[in-house]
């Protein structure tokens, strides 16, 4: 499984889908346009300032509101490799993992984490570092079939493998 390093963006309890991507720009599905609009309502400088392997570090309920797959598919397309966070609405976890986005439910990492740290994970096994602070963290790791959906880059890319 992947290993990830990047810096993080912070944010609070309960973003929900609405915030992540808006729901003016669900006439598209393309990747591009939708990380074009990531967080802009929320975080009007975030595409601007996103390099790939960064992380989105949210507080709890991260992905509530509406089901739709385009939430976790802006995300990913926008840089971000990994959600950190205590928890995640049940629909947006199954989407991410089915669009192969890693996410991981770690509330103490969540709390501690500031924005712009630089952050370490290590999704085999859970372990997340925090390399400004020096700080370890522990989420449960993801079973082998969930990271193989994961490194497949989501379902589609596992069942084109099988």
């Amino acid at each position: 499984m992947m290993n990830i390093h990047g810096k993080a963006f912070k944010y609070g309890a309960n973003v929900d889908t609405d915030v992540i991507i808006p729901a003016r720009y669900l006439n598209t599905s393309d990747p591009d346009t939708l990380a074009g609009h990531c967080m802009e309502d929320l975080d009007p400088d975030f595409i601007r300032t996103v390099t790939k392997g960064d992380l989105i570090v949210a507080g709890p309920n991260f992905g509530c509101g509406s089901s739709r797959e385009h939430a976790p598919v802006a995300i990913k397309a926008s840089g971000i490799s990994c959600v950190i966070a205590p928890s995640f609405a049940r629909i947006f976890f199954r989407n991410a993992i089915n669009m192969g986005l890693p996410i991981l439910e770690s509330a103490e990492a969540a709390q501690s984490i500031s924005t712009g740290d630089q952050i370490s994970v290590d999704l085999s096994t859970g372990r997340i570092v925090n390399e400004t602070t020096g700080e370890t963290f522990q989420a449960q790791p993801f079973p082998p079939f969930i990271q193989k959906i994961i490194e497949a880059n989501g379902l589609m890319g596992t069942l084109k493998q099988d």
